[in-house]
């Protein structure tokens, strides 16, 4: 079972645009969508639509409308309370995929949730094989509570995934390695921020090789590093690699990385060997980018077949 926890939750609102985005002007939508989100609900909806078991762990009142829908799909939701509403997220999206985001505050965290939160994980690792924290902290959150729970999480032997950004990814590394997760996921700007490296440097995939090897040199046992529509670079102790999408019309990036994430996390659950678990996830981040919105693919729509590996120096990151 995959266990996710959003620790932010959101309702996304998509809206299509037909023209270019233009500020100060009126323009036209093409469509709006409004779905529950947050990238913890994301992988769990991913895993459902792949009929693998999931739990998603959200703090929201049990009878708030977005949980309802969410159990209404079909999916898991345990909710921790007391909690406020999730979030407003706005996305706009233009004709050539390039999105913008607006993404709302969300409910100020208090510490009788927060330990409710870690101790309801520590428990829903018990039936799990790997336990996600992703997205953002709500608002008063400790930047370092990520850290806190993978240490809480590491004395049940499950597996931990963490995919988040700014303060919170900066303590997770400031803490290393009692904080190291079996996977990190960030993307080149993450990656950047966490390394000291420059963020327009990590397009190159050797360069993003050799920024993530430090970071398991520093503990984390995986680091997939997501970088657009240059692929992705999977680094560990077994070695570095390199995988390049398939060709894809981008649509929206929204939900991207979450869908990468997923699908090395089923590559994992299948028994897959590193190469694998790599390719399988950049065919589902490009499956989701091609879908409108946080639209999340379903495995007739993932091409793993498309995706091109090759193996990267495992020390030097370079060919």
């Amino acid at each position: 079972m995959i266990v996710t926890l959003t620790a932010n939750p959101s309702i996304d609102h998509t809206v299509m645009l037909t023209s270019p985005l233009r500020r100060g002007e009126v323009l036209r939508a093409a469509t709006t969508s409004s779905q529950p989100g947050g990238k913890g609900v994301n992988i769990s909806g991913a895993a459902y639509a792949a009929g693998v078991p999931t739990r998603a762990v959200l703090p929201c009142p049990d009878l708030d409308p977005m949980v309802t829908e969410l159990r209404a799909s079909g999916l898991d939701v345990v909710t921790v309370g007391p909690a406020g509403r999730p979030r407003i997220n706005t996305t706009v999206t233009e004709p050539d995929g390039t999105t913008t985001k607006l993404n709302g505050p969300g409910t100020t965290a208090t510490p009788a949730l927060l330990d409710a939160l870690a101790a309801r994980l520590v428990q829903e690792a018990g039936h799990a094989t790997w336990v996600v924290l992703a997205g953002s902290l709500p608002p008063e959150a400790p930047a370092g509570w990520y850290a806190e729970v993978v240490r809480a999480l590491r004395t049940t032997g499950v597996r931990i995934a963490v995919d988040t950004s700014e303060a919170p990814l900066e303590a997770l590394a400031a803490g290393l390695p009692g904080s190291a997760p079996d996977l990190l996921k960030p993307n080149a700007e993450e990656l950047a921020s966490i390394t000291g490296a420059e963020p327009a440097a990590l397009e190159d995939p050797a360069a993003a090789a050799a920024a993530a090897r430090t970071l398991v040199e520093r503990g984390v046992t995986a680091v997939l590093a997501t970088l657009g529509g240059h692929g992705a670079v999977l680094v560990s102790a077994e070695g570095t690699w390199h995988a390049t999408p398939p060709p894809t019309a981008v649509v929206s990036t929204v939900g991207a990385g979450d869908s990468s994430l997923f699908g090395y996390l089923l590559a994992d659950l299948r028994g897959l060997p590193a190469p694998e678990r790599l390719g399988l996830a950049v065919a589902y981040g490009s499956a989701a980018a091609g879908l409108p919105g946080t639209t999340l693919p379903t495995p007739p729509q993932v091409r793993a077949d498309l995706v091109k590996v090759r193996d990267l120096d495992p020390i030097t990151g370079g060919l």
